[in-house]
């Protein structure tokens, strides 16, 4: 199992120095991917469509504050050495993707090969029109085709592509990422369209399992979801194996334990051996990686937490 964690990308941690200090430490205790969230500009109204509360309201953004994630990412290339960093998730709609291709390839070729392309389709449409995306309801169908396009020059010497939304033949497109066949692609979202995206287009699925409709909140539900996957990558004529199992645990903390709707023990809330014996389980299931949130309202306790979990957890657990 490889563990990882989400990066701050706003608030009083986002700063240079306290970013080297988590993504240091984080290294020396065995972390071996650091993810960065997205998004460009915060609306200061948007609509309350948020996925990952019941009402679809959040306070999450209110500090208007976001580092823009590649820019971040090139920059946490030259404080590690050898963590790979993930976009967590990149939305794809919001660049235009030649240029988005080069900055990950470029990336790829400055980190040793150390890039990870966390893709997704965003959900906030006023965000999207104050960047000048293409047009919200068309959001699956542009992820799926930039994706492509990405694909279409890490792998050929001579890429062309046409689509609906870019455009491009009788280029140049070098140099190409370090990793080979390509940078992977990681998918994020639990929705049917997403779990279509993965087996079809991606490398690894990276779902965040907050969202009410479709909750990952146990071992089962996740397990569930997976043999989906499996089901919709074989009939998108891949092998099952081929796409990576992920988790992005986002609500971790040290709690004590709470019960959701069907009674179960919700997943890594709880104790240090519940947490590892969480972990034990996915590792089961095919899960190769974990993805948690240890940032807390300061550099201490953010720290603390990184260094907590690695101490009481990342022992404990098998697989």
């Amino acid at each position: 199992m490889e563990f990882g964690f989400n990066v701050p990308n706003a608030g009083l941690l986002a700063e240079p120095e306290a970013i080297r200090q988590i993504v240091e430490r984080g290294e020396a205790l065995g972390f071996t991917i650091f993810a960065i969230p997205d998004h460009i500009v915060i609306p200061r109204k948007f609509r309350p469509v948020y996925p990952y509360t019941e009402t679809g309201e959040t306070d999450s953004f209110d500090s208007g504050e976001a580092l823009e994630p590649l820019a971040l990412m090139a920059a946490l290339a030259t404080m590690t050495k050898k963590a790979k960093l993930l976009t967590s998730v990149l939305v794809l709609p919001y660049r235009e993707p030649v240029l988005t291709a080069k900055i990950f390839a470029t990336i790829d070729v400055m980190s040793n090969g150390r890039a990870l392309a966390g893709c997704g389709t965003g959900w906030m449409e006023e965000e999207f029109a104050a960047v000048g995306a293409p047009p919200f309801a068309e959001r699956g169908k542009v992820t799926d085709e930039y994706i492509e396009a990405f694909l279409a020059m890490w792998t050929n010497e001579e890429p062309s592509f046409a689509g609906d939304y870019t455009n491009f033949s009788d280029i140049f497109f070098r140099p190409q990422p370090v990793q080979k066949p390509h940078i992977p692609i990681w998918i994020g979202g639990d929705s049917m369209p997403a779990l279509r995206r993965t087996a079809r287009l991606g490398d690894a699925w990276y779902p965040v399992g907050l969202s009410p409709k479709y909750p990952l909140n146990t071992v089962e539900r996740y397990a569930a979801r997976a043999k989906t996957l499996r089901e919709l990558t074989e009939q998108a004529g891949r092998d099952p194996e081929a796409v990576e199992l992920s988790f992005w645990a986002v609500w971790y903390r040290e709690d004590d334990p709470v019960t959701v709707d069907d009674g179960s023990r919700h997943i890594l809330l709880g104790s240090s051996e519940q947490t590892a014996e969480d972990i034990s389980r996915m590792a089961e299931l095919g899960v190769k990686s974990m993805v948690f949130n240890f940032l807390r309202p300061t550099l201490s306790e953010s720290l603390d937490s990184i260094e907590r979990f690695a101490a009481e957890v990342m022992p404990k657990v098998s697989g």
